[in-house]
């Protein structure tokens, strides 16, 4: 594990992003932290949360709180998930093993991109709790099904079918960067990564460099050097709700399928006989101009009621966040970015930093809502609320936080 050396104390995310910007070189700093086109949408993921009030309530028994929670039918110690994110592994040298080891002290899921730098082989090996496996479907249809037989060797306790990635929006820091997995010995690039050693050591004591759950696997998959050409090359365009049904086939276990940003697509997703949906809008990495994640929550879970279970991604930075989807409907919350800066500023600890700052913020704020059991987290403790939840919507005094049925 990294030693978490900081200049001061890192009391929220914010503090993170500052020092992973600092020690991340530009193109991965860049890779995880911009969104496409305008970064419209990726803004307004963050934005959003801001619009939503909390109702302080005082005088109430905050004794014996509890954050305790499922996601998946899977007890998590908060309602709270890494997010599969590509190229983990060059925020940090092996950074899907320590985001992986950090989870699991939380008591919380780890999620292993398709796209990731470590393998599912080098996670399962590395780390003594069951993760989740994140699968993009592409053309290769007989190296997605070895790709899904590996993640039931390795154990995988669900699989995360990506549905919102058929083609690939632009990100214009990539393509100005020249994104590329290693770095290019470009002199821009040399000139960047000599102001990141501490990075540069880390990378030279690993072999974990590429995109190994490719590597050896795929058939002629063309230039791994590069990730956008790739995912133009292998990522299939025709995707379909009868590629979703086979997968679920395929895979047998838990399925979740993630980027739903409609009621419409909510309500094939119901039908389609998943386990859980994550309402996401690939972090504003797609669809420039899209509503932001917390927007839509409230629609696709009123569309769904309680025949899935409804997830969240987009823009947390903060244990109020996760407190705000909640009470949006949101049964559990997932983290990218956030966990990406304390992977970045600080390696395994950095992680482990992340999740302490979010679980903190998460537990106080219930707390000073008046709600002592996260499960019991709904609309009643939001303030002015109509303009995201009409108030048909709105549960009575009283009644339980509406769970997807098991």
């Amino acid at each position: 594990m990294s030693r978490f050396f900081a200049p001061g104390p890192m009391t929220c995310i914010e503090d993170l992003r500052r020092l992973a910007e600092r020690r991340v070189p530009r193109m991965f700093y860049d890779y995880a932290d911009s969104g496409s086109y305008t970064e419209g949408t990726y803004r307004s993921n963050e934005a959003d949360f801001a619009k939503i009030k909390l109702r302080q309530r005082v005088a109430v028994d905050m004794t014996n709180r509890t954050l305790a929670s499922t996601m998946a039918g899977q007890p998590v110690a908060m309602p709270v998930a890494l997010a599969p994110t590509g190229l983990t592994g060059m925020q940090h040298a092996d950074g899907e093993i320590l985001a992986a080891r950090a989870a699991a002290k939380a008591g919380v899921p780890f999620t292993l991109s398709t796209m990731s730098i470590c393998s599912i082989e080098d996670v399962a090996e590395n780390s003594d709790q069951p993760f989740w496996f994140q699968l993009y479907v592409m053309r290769d249809r007989d190296f997605i099904d070895r790709l899904i037989e590996r993640a039931r060797a390795a154990e995988c306790s669900a699989l995360v079918l990506t549905l919102d990635l058929q083609i690939l929006g632009q990100r214009h820091k990539d393509v100005k960067n020249g994104l590329s997995t290693p770095p290019k010995p470009t002199l821009r690039n040399l000139i960047n990564l000599a102001t990141k050693p501490r990075w540069c050591f880390g990378m030279l004591g690993t072999q974990r460099r590429t995109f190994r759950n490719i590597v050896g696997h795929a058939q002629g998959v063309g230039d791994l050097s590069s990730l956008s050409s790739w995912t133009a090359e292998q990522f299939d365009p025709s995707l379909s709700w009868d590629d979703v049904a086979r997968i679920k086939d395929r895979w047998g276990g838990k399925l979740i399928l993630k980027g739903i940003l409609d009621p419409e697509d909510a309500e094939l997703a119901a039908r389609s006989g998943a386990d859980s949906l994550i309402v996401s809008n690939h972090g504003g990495r797609q669809l420039d101009g899209a509503m932001s994640s917390i927007s839509a929550l409230p629609a696709i879970v009123q569309a769904v009621g309680d025949r899935i279970e409804v997830l969240f991604d987009g823009g947390i930075r903060s244990g109020q966040d996760v407190l705000k989807a909640l009470a949006l409907g949101a049964h559990g919350t997932f983290i990218g970015r956030a966990f990406l800066y304390g992977l970045g500023a600080g390696g395994e600890a950095g992680v482990t930093q992340c999740l302490d700052i979010i679980r903190k913020e998460l537990d106080v704020s219930m707390a000073m809502c008046g709600v002592r059991d996260v499960r019991q987290v709904d609309a009643r403790i939001l303030a002015d609320t109509d303009d995201l939840v009409p108030r048909a919507q709105r549960p009575s005094p009283g009644a339980p936080r509406r769970v997807a049925a098991e």
